[in-house]
């Protein structure tokens, strides 16, 4: 199976200069829809879906290959190459911000610069590194997704969003969450929520946009100071978004703090 097949690449617009976005846990590029347009004019735009999510062929999934993030950054990067990409300015959302950062390493030359969404090199706290969450927390959490995909879902879902007057955006990423195959998400948020990726981040040598949420209880903005301090060409943009997908709670802000980075 070819690789645009396997994970449902979507190319839209003209621009000679290439937008890869890439979707979080539980989503698909469909959460992309009020911000990759915006950018079609003056970009060519490259989206998918990680294996597993959306409408990416569920028979490539491996639990061996996606037990760590490293399997899905060399997706993005088969993705690159089958494109014959480069000079590629890359939007990640969440744990696929961190599948960026890994692909930067793998393939040095393939990206210009990184938009970091709302991300997290770890959710668990650490000595002195606050990442959100106890690891008791973090395991109570898996243990409830293992023990009931539905009610997770509908549990979770408003607290991901973080707007509580949303309650279209809540309902669709419950839906999200619910339509995915329940074993693969269950595969994909340990690997999402586990994962430990710091020791990257001052390996990072190009530029890097952090887009931080005002309040985000999935990676509160310690986080984003935390990367802004380790990444050295990284700028860190706390913005008046709540939550943790500003990409659809507050979309047009997003989009300006993405166009303001690629204007510096």
């Amino acid at each position: 199976m070819s690789v645009l097949k396997r994970n449902n690449v979507t190319i839209k617009g003209n621009g000679e200069n290439v937008m890869l976005f890439a979707h979080g846990f539980g989503c698909d590029q469909n959460m992309w829809r009020y911000v990759s347009p915006a950018f079609q004019d003056n970009y060519t735009t490259v989206l998918f879906d990680h294996v597993g999510a959306g409408n990416s062929d569920l028979s490539s999934y491996s639990f061996e290959k996606y037990d760590e993030l490293e399997g899905y950054a060399k997706d993005i990067v088969e993705i690159a190459n089958e494109l014959n990409l480069k000079n590629v300015v890359f939007v990640g959302h969440s744990v696929s911000a961190l599948m960026g950062l890994i692909a930067a390493k793998i393939k040095p030359d393939l990206f210009k610069s990184l938009v970091l969404v709302s991300p997290s090199p770890s959710y668990i706290n650490q000595d002195d590194y606050v990442g959100g969450f106890s690891r008791s927390e973090i395991e109570e959490l898996l243990e409830s997704l293992n023990k009931n995909h539905l009610g997770w879902s509908a549990t979770m879902a408003p607290v991901i969003i973080g707007n509580p007057d949303r309650k279209d955006l809540n309902e669709e990423l419950t839906n999200s969450f619910c339509k995915t195959d329940p074993e693969i998400a269950k595969h994909f948020a340990r690997t999402t929520f586990l994962s430990d990726k710091r020791d990257i981040l001052p390996e990072t040598n190009i530029p890097v946009a952090i887009l931080q949420c005002s309040n985000d209880v999935i990676a509160p903005v310690e986080v984003g100071h935390y990367m802004h301090q380790q990444i050295p060409e990284s700028k860190l943009v706390i913005m008046n978004a709540t939550g943790h997908c500003p990409n659809l709670s507050a979309p047009e802000e997003t989009i300006a703090a993405i166009r303001n980075f690629l204007n510096d």
